[in-house]
């Protein structure tokens, strides 16, 4: 168990709502030489809290179309068919099924195609914020491929080098409200 985990002690049992205003979804690709980070702008989601940190689980919906690398013409590129095609697959969609406090197993969906994933989580903490309510918070890491998910699109420069890597390295930071419904 984390160390923020194992030294908390007002642990609090409910259903969070994902704050996207001070949350991030990014991802790291590698582009021929480099990487290229990017964010999604748009997403949602829920924490389920339980008597321990074990019964947490997860779920989410990324907009695809709110793709943002700093670049709009590669953006754009994203969203078309070549990539995510946002026209007839808008959103990603993340479900856990699984989670020891450290990993978190789950099923991603990209493109109507649902393969299992795991991520590395570290537990950041459990507190009040200024407005009076309670907030929970997650750091989480994982790998995928891209092929898996029918993204496919790549192309050789200088008879040996891929324009687009195959793994897509996720890093996910989550600050959650506790609905006090």
């Amino acid at each position: 168990m984390t160390e923020a985990a194992a030294t908390q002690t007002d642990w609090v049992a409910g259903t969070w709502k994902i704050d996207p205003s001070h949350s991030s979804v990014a991802f790291t690709v590698r582009h021929l030489i480099s990487k290229v980070r990017g964010q999604f702008e748009t997403f949602e989601g829920t924490v389920t809290t339980g008597d321990s940190i074990e019964d947490t689980r997860a779920e989410a919906t990324i907009d695809l179309n709110s793709v943002n690398t700093r670049d709009e013409n590669r953006d754009n590129h994203l969203r078309s068919a070549d990539f995510f095609d946002v026209e007839n697959h808008g959103g990603m969609t993340f479900t856990t099924t699984s989670f020891d406090g450290e990993k978190a197993v789950g099923d991603l969906t990209i493109k109507g195609i649902t393969k299992p994933i795991e991520l590395d989580v570290e537990f950041t903490g459990i507190g009040g914020d200024p407005w009076g309510g309670t907030r929970i918070g997650f750091e989480a890491s994982g790998e995928i491929v891209r092929q898996d998910f029918n993204v496919n699109f790549n192309g050789v420069v200088d008879g040996s080098k891929v324009l687009v890597g195959d793994k897509i390295t996720i890093v996910l930071t989550i600050e959650a409200v506790l609905d006090q419904a």
